[in-house]
C-alpha cells in the first residue's frame, strides 16, 4: 500500500549514507543487464532494470552529506508499505520476523593441532548446482544441489558422510564450535597463528535442510531455551567431549563449503547472495522467492540496545532459514558487540519498500480500492 515520507517513523532524522553506498554497489550489478529485463523474475512488483537506471545515476552523483543522501531517496523513490498476503490475496500480516547475523572472527591453523580439530573445506568437484530456470522459465531463480550418479542427479552427501569420506579439500583447521557457527553465518574472517587475516567466503552448501543444534539440545532437555546461545552450546560441548560433539553436529545434515579471499577492504563484509559486498547495518538477507536484489527497505523494529530502531537497508543477501515475504536477517557486521547483537536479534519488523516512482505508481494503479 502507498505511504508518505512523513509517515515513516524516524525518516526525517536518519543518516542514510551507508544505505546509499550499499545501494550504489547493487546498482553496479545492473550495468550489463538489459533495460527490459525484470529486476527479478520472481518479484515482478520490482519492475524492470530500466526502471532503476535514473535512481542509480542519481545515487552516484549524490553529495557526501546525510542531507544529500536523504534528498536523493526522496526525489527518485516512493515508499510502499509491505504486507504479507495469503493465496487469496487477503492481508495476513503487517510485520515479519527479523533476526540478525554477523561475520565471525575464527582462529585457524594450517594443520590439525589440539583444540583446532575441525576442518574447513573447499567446494568438492562433484557438487553440482542447477539453475532450474534454464529448463522451466517459471522456476527462474530456483536452484537445486546434488551430484551425478549413473547419469542421474541425486542428493549430495550429508554432513556425516562428508566428514567421514573427507570430501572437499581442507584448507584450515579451527575449533569445532567456531567452524560450526562459521557455517551457520556463511562467511567469516580467519585469523592465523601470526595474526594475519583473510576471509572464508561462502562457496556452496550440500543442498540438505538446516537443522538447529540449539533446538535439538532444547528438545532433548539438555539446555533451557534461554541458554541455547553459542556460549551455552559451547559449554555443553566442552562438558560432553568430542564424541558427543560429532554426534550433535551430525543432527544438522547441511554442510557449507568455503573459498578463501584476501581481505581487500576490511570496512565491508563478505559478498552476499546478490554478489555485492555487505554493509554493516545497511544490508539485509531476504527470501528471493518474494524479493529482488538491490531494493531499499525502511525497517522499524526493536533491536538489541536500540528499542524502536528505524533505518534504511538494502536487500543484498539470502539464507536457507530466511523464508517468507516479511522475513529478514539483519547484517550487523563483525566484532564482539556485533556477535552479541546478532545472537539476540529477534523482533517483529515493519517493512516499507522504496521503489522508483514509476514502479510505485504502477502498484498503486493496480491496487483495487478498499
Amino acid at each position: 500500500m502507498p505511504a508518505h515520507w512523513d509517515a515513516l517513523p524516524g525518516w526525517a532524522d536518519a543518516d542514510m549514507r551507508a544505505a546509499l553506498g550499499a545501494f550504489m554497489r547493487s546498482c553496479a550489478r545492473l550495468d550489463n543487464r538489459s533495460d527490459s529485463e525484470p529486476l527479478s523474475p520472481r518479484a515482478a512488483w520490482a519492475g524492470q532494470v530500466g526502471d532503476w537506471r535514473a535512481a542509480c545515476t542519481a545515487a552516484a552523483m549524490t553529495g557526501p552529506t546525510a542531507e544529500a543522501a536523504q534528498a536523493t531517496f526522496e526525489a527518485f523513490f516512493a515508499p510502499v508499505r509491505a504486507i504479507a498476503l495469503d493465496e487469496t490475496g487477503e492481508a495476513v500480516g503487517e510485520t515479519g520476523l527479523l533476526t540478525g547475523y554477523y561475520e565471525p572472527y575464527v582462529e585457524v591453523r594450517g594443520e590439525a593441532d589440539g583444540e583446532f580439530s575441525q576442518p574447513l573445506r573447499r567446494r568438492p568437484a562433484d557438487l553440482v548446482s542447477v539453475d532450474l530456470g534454464l529448463f522451466e522459465s517459471d522456476l527462474a531463480g530456483r536452484r537445486i544441489v546434488g551430484r551425478v550418479n549413473d547419469g542421474s542427479l541425486v542428493r549430495y552427501y550429508n554432513r556425516a558422510e562428508i566428514e567421514v569420506d573427507n570430501r572437499g579439500e581442507i584448507f584450515a583447521w579451527g575449533r569445532p564450535i567456531d567452524v560450526f557457527f562459521l557455517q551457520i553465518q556463511g562467511s567469516g574472517r580467519l585469523v592465523d597463528a601470526g595474526g594475519n587475516q583473510s576471509r572464508a567466503a561462502f562457496a556452496a552448501h550440500n543442498g540438505l535442510p538446516y537443522r538447529s543444534i540449539g533446538r535439538e539440545l532444547i528438545e532433548r532437555g539438555e539446555l533451557q531455551a534461554h541458554a541455547a546461545s553459542k556460549a551455552g552450546i559451547e559449554a555443553w560441548l566442552n562438558r560432553n567431549g568430542s564424541a558427543a560433539t560429532a554426534e550433535l553436529f551430525s543432527v544438522n545434515p547441511r554442510y557449507v563449503f568455503f573459498e578463501t579471499q584476501d581481505l581487500t577492504d576490511p570496512t565491508l563484509g563478505p559478498r552476499g547472495s546478490s554478489g555485492v559486498a555487505l554493509t554493516p547495518m545497511a544490508s539485509i538477507a531476504v527470501d528471493p522467492a518474494f524479493h529482488a536484489w538491490g531494493v531499499p527497505v525502511w525497517l522499524a523494529a526493536d533491536l538489541p540496545d536500540m528499542p524502536a530502531w528505524t533505518g534504511l537497508v538494502v536487500t543484498q543477501d539470502g539464507g536457507g532459514a530466511i523464508n517468507g515475504p516479511l522475513r529478514g536477517d539483519f547484517f550487523w557486521g563483525w566484532g564482539e558487540l556485533e556477535e552479541r547483537r546478532a545472537g539476540t536479534t529477534r523482533a517483529q519488523a515493519q517493512w516499507t519498500v522504496l521503489l522508483p516512482v514509476s514502479v510505485a505508481q504502477r502498484i498503486v494503479d493496480a491496487t483495487p480500492p478498499a
